[in-house]
This record gives C-alpha cells, sequence and structure tokens, in this order.
C-alpha cells in the first residue's frame, strides 16, 4: 500500500469538519473538542513556506474556536501508512512552519501570540507503530547546563489496526463505521458494516461529505485489491459467494471475488465464441471462435494475476501467449490457492517472480 494510495481516501474524509471532531472525540483522549458546533472548525492553508525558498504540502490543518475558553486551538493532522522513527523530528519541523505561517499571515491571539496546537498522527499501517512519540528520545542525551535550551514536541497517536474493538463497535458515528469496514473480516462487511454503509447513503442527501466517502469507498478497494471496480456498493450480497470466507482475510476474500468474476467472463467469452461459430457454420467461423476464446482465457488469467501479485513479469506473460487452452484452464483453477507466482507455474516462475506476494 502506498502513502498515496492512504492519502487518497483518507484526505477527503478530513476535509470535512464533522470527521475531524469524530476522529478527535471518539478515538482521542481530549475532550476540549465535545460539543464544539462544526461553525467553530476552520480550514487552514497547509501549504506552508519557510524563509528558503521550499515548501511542504501538508496534510490537514484545522483551526478550531473553543468558545467556553474563547480561544483557537490548531490541530495538525499527519497520515502515516507506515513506522517513521523520525515523526517526532518531522512534527517539530510542521508545528514550527505552521507558527510561521501563522506569524506571516497575522493569524494570532489580540496579545500576539501563537495558539496551542495538536499534533495528531493517524496511523493504519498493519505493524504496530514503534516510534518514539517524543522527540527527546531522537536526541543525544545533553550535559545538564544544555537540558533546558534542547527542543521538545510530543505528538498523539491514533494506531487505526489497535483501536479498542468493543468501543470502536459501540461507537455511532460515521467515522467509525468506515473503521470497522476497514479492520473487520469480511462476513461481518457484508452482513452488517456495508448494508448499514448503504443506508447512510440512502438516507444523506448528495453533498461533499457524501462523495468523499465514495472517494474513499473507492481507496479503500484500491488499497486492499487493487481495484475500484470489484465490489460495489449496489451488488454486495454474501450470496454470490460459494466458499467458505468465515476465516480468510480482506485481501484473500478480495481475490475470490476477483476469480469468481473471471470465471464469469471466460464462460461469457466461451458462449459468445460458440454462437459466433455456430452461426457462421463454417471451419473458419469455428476457427475464429476457438481463437477469440483463447484470447480471452489468456487475458482472465493475466488480470487475475494481476491483482494477486501485481504486475506479470514479461517471461511470465510470454509463457502464457504461448499455452494452449487446457492449461490456462488449469492455471486459473489453481491461482485460487497458489499463494506466489512459482507455486502456480513451478520452480521455473521463480526467476522473474515480481509483485506481491
Amino acid at each position: 500500500m502506498t502513502t498515496q494510495q492512504h492519502d487518497l481516501g483518507y484526505r477527503a474524509l478530513f476535509a470535512h469538519p464533522e470527521m475531524v471532531r469524530e476522529l478527535v472525540t471518539g478515538f482521542t483522549a481530549f475532550k476540549l473538542f465535545d460539543g464544539v458546533a462544526l461553525s467553530a472548525f476552520e480550514r487552514v492553508n497547509a501549504d506552508y513556506v519557510s524563509e528558503r525558498p521550499s515548501a511542504r504540502q501538508g496534510d490537514v490543518v484545522w483551526r478550531v474556536r473553543i468558545a467556553e475558553h474563547v480561544l483557537d486551538v490548531v490541530i495538525l493532522l499527519e497520515f502515516q501508512s507506515g513506522v517513521d522513527r523520525c515523526m517526532a523530528l518531522r512534527m517539530h519541523t510542521y508545528v514550527g512552519l505552521l507558527c510561521q505561517d501563522l506569524v506571516k499571515r497575522h493569524q494570532l491571539s489580540p496579545e500576539l501570540l501563537l495558539p496551542p496546537v495538536l499534533p495528531l498522527v493517524f496511523y493504519n499501517g498493519v505493524p504496530a507503530w514503534s516510534a518514539p512519540k517524543e522527540l527527546a528520545e531522537l536526541l543525544t542525551a545533553p550535559p545538564a547546563e544544555l537540558a533546558a535550551l534542547q527542543p521538545s514536541q510530543r505528538y498523539a497517536l491514533i494506531d487505526q489496526w489497535r483501536l479498542d474493538r468493543a468501543a470502536l463497535d459501540a461507537n455511532d458515528d460515521l467515522l467509525a463505521l468506515l473503521f470497522r469496514i476497514e479492520l473487520s473480516r469480511f462476513p461481518d462487511v457484508l452482513k452488517t458494516h456495508v448494508p448499514a454503509l448503504k443506508t447512510w447513503f440512502r438516507t444523506t442527501p448528495l453533498t461533499s461529505l457524501r462523495t468523499s466517502v465514495w472517494a474513499w469507498w473507492k481507496a479503500l478497494l484500491e488499497r486492499k485489491t487493487h481495484n475500484t471496480q470489484l465490489f460495489n456498493l449496489d451488488s454486495a450480497e454474501e450470496g454470490d459467494m460459494d466458499v467458505d470466507l468465515a476465516t480468510l482475510t480482506w485481501d484473500e476474500q478480495m481475490q475470490i471475488m476477483a476469480e469468481q468474476r473471471a470465471l464469469v467472463q471466460i464462460e461469457k467469452a466461451t458462449q459468445e465464441a460458440a454462437a459466433r461459430a455456430m452461426a457462421e457454420g463454417t471451419a473458419q467461423g469455428r476457427a475464429q471462435g476457438k481463437a477469440e476464446e483463447l484470447i480471452a482465457f489468456r487475458s482472465v488469467l493475466k488480470n487475475i494475476l494481476r491483482i494477486k501479485f501485481g504486475e506479470v513479469p514479461p517471461l511470465v506473460s510470454q509463457r502464457i501467449d504461448q499455452s494452449a487452452q487446457a492449461e490456462l484452464a488449469g492455471w486459473i483453477e489453481r491461482s485460487i490457492s497458489a499463494p506466489t507466482l512459482a507455486a502456480l507455474f513451478g520452480d521455473d516462475a521463480a526467476p522473474v517472480q515480481a509483485g506481491r506476494t
């Protein structure tokens, strides 16, 4: 999963104040934003330009007016799909650039003071987050007389894969539903979570938030299956499955769906080719139908391999193009359980294996 794929969906979601409020109030210990009106949230320009001729494209920044304290608080939200050991240093830099930008824009308090900042890292990688949350842990221990002069920075972390599942299941917010969809096993996604998301779509007017949730859904499919059209909200039915999904992961189950749809495509291509051959009633027509059917088999097998393992190596593609239909059919059938290209094609495929395994 690339950082770009990770950012695509969540950037769209957290461009909306209701999603930012749900994130902080539902998934952090901070109570400062509970009950704060959405009108108190103001999106801040995230293009910080330092004194030097360079710029950083920030992620998501919001300025929030806390009415009870008549205080502005800035939420600086960073997205991570991988563990960055130097995240505390990066956040120290980002907060500094943000404050510098606020000074340049004359967006200070009446006392010419900078607002407090909530530096928040949202992480959805599978390995546990292991980076220091405190900048001091990245610095050499200074002599005592210099200790007070060293930079200091901490950040709050939301580690999505290690959220408390009981608390997540008890949370009725939209954001919690989206988190459950990403983190649940596929039977729960089909039986409970997707129907709930369909209900939300049916009862929500066509707003920018609705568009962003749809973008998040497409990005989720792209991250997990590399196919945004593989699983449509309008046709998600558990009854379409003829395998036991109870113990499979999202990725494994989505691959099976892809393979089952591929087999349907083969059957359709075979029927169309047979119909053309019968209509023409000639040896030439039958030969053309067989050729088109063979092309369909090769195309479907390559699509399955691309979904499961990434880009198909040239030598494997060449082997597929030179193989007969019976051999192609066998590979398609075995691809459902094959863990690697080498396991599917034999040891001779190992030197050219590429992509995901």
